[in-house]
């Protein structure tokens, strides 16, 4: 078989094709053109604004060490994003009731509202991704990146 002839992807036999970081990386550059397409760039933000704001909708509010163990990002890393957030109007930091030591994250009104939008953008991102996984694929595939997600919160 000529090269010009090998199905795509057969140069990746050898120290690549099984490593599970090299496809990782391949498998997020079309997560994140998907991303970019349908969210970043209409709605101007970054994937870890993005899940920050998922994360809030559906949780209402939760402390910054929540948000950063979720999010699996250095506190100061998450103080920056929640400052741009925040500077946008989308977030705002809230003291504890009930211990004024600690902050609260919660969406405005704005950031609610962007969240409802990007959350309404998302089946169209995944389409095309889910298009190539049949559901079982999809299921095992999610529950396989869990465990190595998990990793990253030991």
């Amino acid at each position: 078989m000529t090269s010009a002839a090998k199905p795509r992807g057969d140069w990746l036999e050898g120290a690549l094709a099984g490593n599970i970081g090299y496809l990782v990386a391949q498998a997020n550059v079309t997560a994140t053109r998907q991303f970019s397409v349908h969210i970043g760039e209409p709605l101007a933000l970054r994937p870890v604004e993005y899940s920050l704001l998922m994360l809030l909708r559906a949780n209402e509010s939760l402390t910054p060490s929540q948000l950063a163990r979720a999010l699996v990002l250095p506190a100061p890393s998450l103080t920056m994003v929640i400052d741009r957030l925040q500077q946008r109007g989308l977030v705002e930091r809230v003291r504890s009731e009930t211990d004024r030591r600690s902050q609260r994250v919660l969406l405005t009104a704005g950031g609610e509202a962007l969240a409802r939008d990007a959350e309404q953008r998302s089946p169209a991102m995944h389409a095309e991704m889910d298009a190539a996984l049949t559901p079982g694929e999809r299921m095992l595939l999610t529950e396989l990146l869990r465990k190595v997600a998990e990793l990253g919160r030991r």
